[in-house]
């Protein structure tokens, strides 16, 4: 009896919130397949500790799908540094022509180039919309190391999409055309909302 409650709670978070973990799952992972991956991965785990948790199953997930993502991500580096061939044989992704396509695609690659940590800030502010203190919850660390990380993070993509932009020819051009350098908080927004 108790399994078919589990099974039931389960599938209702899944309907209610299950876009919004795919979307981070995706996010964290930097593909659709391998967010799926990530995703699957944490309900496993949430299948097999059900009993074991206390409180929201939703938090015991994200903060389970943060934490496999970091482990990936680690994983990643300890191989890159190992073969750096690897990265060389990876294929290059042909972008699409269209300007919200291009967005996404800068905002992907400047994530991938941020530590986990400023990821995580980053992805938990301004794709989940959580609070500081929401994030830090999530994040397992206090407020300030959340804004801290959020503020790097953010500096860092608009450094690595300003040069992008410059090698685009679009010096002095965001990139989406419009004057200005870089990434703006809305362009956060504006590739949410398209998803």
């Amino acid at each position: 009896m108790q399994e078919a409650q589990d099974a039931d709670a389960l599938e209702l978070l899944l309907a209610e919130r299950g876009t919004q973990l795919m979307r981070t799952a995706v996010l964290l992972a930097g593909s659709r397949q391998d967010g799926e991956d990530l995703l699957q991965a944490a309900l496993e785990r949430l299948v097999r500790q059900g009993r074991r948790i206390t409180g929201d199953p939703e938090g015991y997930l994200r903060r389970t799908l943060y934490n496999l993502a970091a482990d990936g991500w680690r994983r990643r580096e300890t191989w890159r540094r190992k073969l750096p061939v690897f990265e060389a044989s990876q294929p290059t992704t042909v972008p699409d022509e269209t300007a919200a396509v291009d967005l996404r695609d800068a905002l992907i690659r400047a994530l991938h180039q941020l530590s986990p940590q400023q990821r995580a800030a980053v992805v938990l502010r301004y794709w989940e919309q959580l609070s500081e203190a929401e994030a830090a919850e999530v994040l397992g660390c206090s407020a300030g190391t959340v804004k801290a990380a959020a503020s790097r993070g953010l500096r860092r993509m608009r450094e690595l999409t300003t040069a992008r932009a410059g090698l685009d020819g679009r010096a002095g051009a965001g990139l989406d055309g419009r004057p200005g350098a870089g990434l703006a908080e809305d362009d956060f927004e504006l590739t949410e909302n398209r998803t």
